[in-house]
C-alpha cells in the first residue's frame, strides 16, 4: 500500500518556500541603520526561479518532442508542440509582472546581484542549443560550473529539433539529401534550397506535415517574441547601463532579435 502523503510533502513546499534568499536581508544584519530588506527583491527572485522551472519543463517537452519525431509518432507531435507554445506564451506574459517594478525599485537591490546575470542561465542556453542556436563560445561562461558545462556540452553534441523534424519527414517519404540528414549538428542550421522546395511541396500536398511546419514557425516566432519583450523590459529598467555581472546589457540583447531558428520556414513564405 502507498504511504499517506500530504500536499506539502508531495510538492516539497517547505523546501520550495525556503529557496528565496534575499541578499538585502543579509545586509540588514551587517548594517544596523538599514532596518529591513528591500521589498522588491522577493519578486525579482521568485520570477526568475519560476522562469527556470518553466525552462526545465520546456526542455523536458522538447526532449519528448524529439523522441516522438525520431520514432515517427508524427500524429502525437503537435500535442507536445502546443504545450511548449502555451508555456512560452506564459513566459512572455510573466514579463508584465516584472514590469510592475520601476527602475528605482530595481536599483534598490541591484548591487546585491554583484556578478550574477541572466546571461548565466544555463537552462536557457540549453534550450537555444536544442533549438539549433549553438555557439561554442557560450561554454566559456560556464567554466566554473561543472554541472552546467556538462549539460551544455551534451546539448551541443546532440541533434536539434530541426534535425529530428527532417528525420521524421525522411521516414514519411520525403526526399532529404543524405548530407543534410548526416550534417554536423554542432554547426548552425543553414538555409537550403532543396529543403525549401520540399517545404513548398509539403504546404501544398501534406496537411499533417504542413501543420507541424506552422507549429515550428509558432515556436520560432514565440522565442523571438520572448527576446523582444525581455530586451524592452531590461531597457525600461536599466536603460543603456552595463548589465549585471559585467554583461553587455541592452546592446547585446538587441543583437539577438529577429534571428530565426528555422530559416527555411521563413524563406519559403516568399515563394508560396
Amino acid at each position: 500500500a502507498h504511504m499517506d502523503i500530504t500536499y506539502g510533502e508531495y510538492l516539497n513546499i517547505d523546501e520550495l518556500l525556503n529557496l528565496q534568499h534575499l541578499r538585502s536581508a543579509d545586509a540588514t544584519e551587517d548594517a544596523p541603520e538599514k532596518s529591513e530588506p528591500e521589498h522588491d527583491e522577493m519578486l525579482f527572485i521568485i520570477i526568475h526561479q519560476v522562469y527556470e522551472l518553466w525552462f526545465k519543463q520546456i526542455l523536458h517537452e522538447v526532449d519528448h518532442l524529439q523522441d516522438l519525431l525520431t520514432q515517427n509518432e508524427v500524429h502525437r507531435a503537435p500535442h507536445t508542440m502546443r504545450r511548449i507554445l502555451t508555456i512560452l506564451k506564459t513566459l512572455v506574459s510573466q514579463i508584465d509582472v516584472i514590469e510592475t517594478m520601476t527602475p528605482l525599485e530595481f536599483l534598490s537591490f541591484r548591487d546585491y546581484l554583484t556578478t550574477s546575470s541572466g546571461f548565466q542561465s544555463y537552462q536557457f542556453r540549453e534550450l537555444e542549443f536544442a533549438l539549433g542556436h549553438k555557439r561554442r563560445s557560450i561554454m566559456a561562461h560556464f567554466e566554473n560550473d561543472a554541472e552546467a558545462h556538462q549539460r551544455l556540452e551534451k546539448r551541443f553534441q546532440a541533434s536539434t529539433l530541426w534535425d529530428s523534424f527532417l528525420y521524421c519527414l525522411a521516414q514519411n517519404g520525403c526526399t532529404i539529401p543524405i548530407k543534410i540528414l548526416n550534417r554536423d549538428v554542432t554547426e548552425p542550421i543553414q538555409p537550403n534550397e532543396t529543403i525549401q522546395d520540399l517545404l513548398i511541396d509539403i504546404y501544398h500536398n501534406r496537411p499533417l506535415e504542413a501543420r507541424m511546419c506552422e507549429l515550428l514557425v509558432d515556436l520560432d516566432e514565440g522565442l523571438q517574441e520572448w527576446r523582444y519583450r525581455h530586451v524592452k523590459m531590461v531597457e525600461r529598467t536599466i536603460g543603456a547601463k552595463m548589465g549585471t555581472g559585467g554583461s553587455p546589457g541592452v546592446k547585446y540583447l538587441q543583437s539577438t532579435l529577429f534571428k530565426p531558428l528555422f530559416p527555411d520556414l521563413w524563406i519559403v513564405r516568399t515563394r508560396l
